[in-house]
């Protein structure tokens, strides 16, 4: 893999900031208000952010974009300090406080009130979600999509789209109904962390590792195919570009922002070499595969 294409594990407050959409002097005011916690400085005295404090980023970005005061949203966060922490018990009572301000509001405030509903009606957290995404999982039993499946999609959502995340979706529903799938997904998903700093790149592991991962991404797209979810997919395709123009398949983007592929090469995943290469392994057998067939 390319060094130009592997993505830092922290990224300066610049790149954090077009990655959840907001800027870099919004950043340092929640650092003076205590809502993100300042990370510690490089050797260059500057501020680098890693994939957590991201994923807080993006929770105060749609919150606000909910309605929820600064105020608000720090209150909800300051008995769980540390970032990701949970904080769902909290968000509710907030919701709830900031539902009877919204109802006597006009249009604009309307949309907030659905914001909000969506989120207590779903859970704070897939409430987050765009209801494309959201309804895809309204069906499955109640806990059975996991918090980092969530905190997933919204990551996706933020660089693909509400239609990119929707068909991600489809992964974590075959996941939650087939046990099988779901235990074989964890061990594999332990093989791969497991390939952190101190396995060497060339270790026997590595090529262990992809293959096992090649093989579940078999099994999956298998029980994906027959379980009918692949021709779900491709109906929500139709219907998504029945509804938006070509041009509006990638989300419009505010001046200044990074584009998909500018945000995938920003974007601070703590991967180590062994575990890229794990990575490049699997495609590398995809691509292979795909050419026998």
């Amino acid at each position: 893999m390319s060094p130009s294409f592997i993505p830092p594990r922290q990224v300066k407050i610049g790149d954090v900031a077009a990655i959840a959409g907001t800027t870099p002097r919004a950043i340092r005011h929640y650092h003076q208000i205590g809502l993100l916690p300042e990370p510690e400085r490089g050797s260059d005295n500057r501020r680098r952010y890693g994939y957590e404090e991201m994923i807080r980023l993006l929770w105060i970005r749609k919150m606000a974009d909910a309605g929820i005061a600064l105020n608000d949203i720090r209150d909800a966060f300051a008995d769980t300090a540390p970032v990701g922490a949970d904080t769902d018990h909290d968000v509710t009572g907030i919701l709830e406080r900031l539902e009877e301000t919204l109802v006597a509001q006009e249009e604009e405030l309307q949309r907030q009130r659905t914001a909000v509903q969506s989120m207590r009606a779903r859970g704070s957290r897939m409430g987050l979600l765009s209801d494309l995404v959201a309804s895809r999982l309204d069906s499955l039993p109640e806990g059975s999509i996991r918090r980092a499946d969530l905190d997933n999609l919204l990551v996706i959502e933020r660089v693909f789209g509400p239609l990119g995340a929707a068909l991600n979706a489809t992964r974590y529903i075959a996941l939650a109904t087939n046990p099988g799938l779901q235990e074989e997904s964890d061990r594999v998903d332990a093989a791969e962390e497991a390939l952190d700093d101190t396995v060497a790149v060339d270790d026997p592991r590595v090529t262990q590792v992809a293959a096992e991962r090649h093989a579940f991404d078999g099994m999956l797209n298998a029980a994906i195919e027959d379980s009918g979810l692949a021709a779900a997919d491709e109906a929500l395709v139709d219907a998504w570009d029945a509804l938006h123009p070509a041009d509006e398949v990638e989300p419009r983007r505010a001046p200044g922002s990074m584009s998909a592929f500018e945000v995938i090469g920003k974007m601070p995943y703590d991967f180590s070499p062994a575990r890229l290469r794990c990575m490049e392994l699997v495609d590398e057998m995809a691509v292979r595969e795909s050419s026998a067939g």
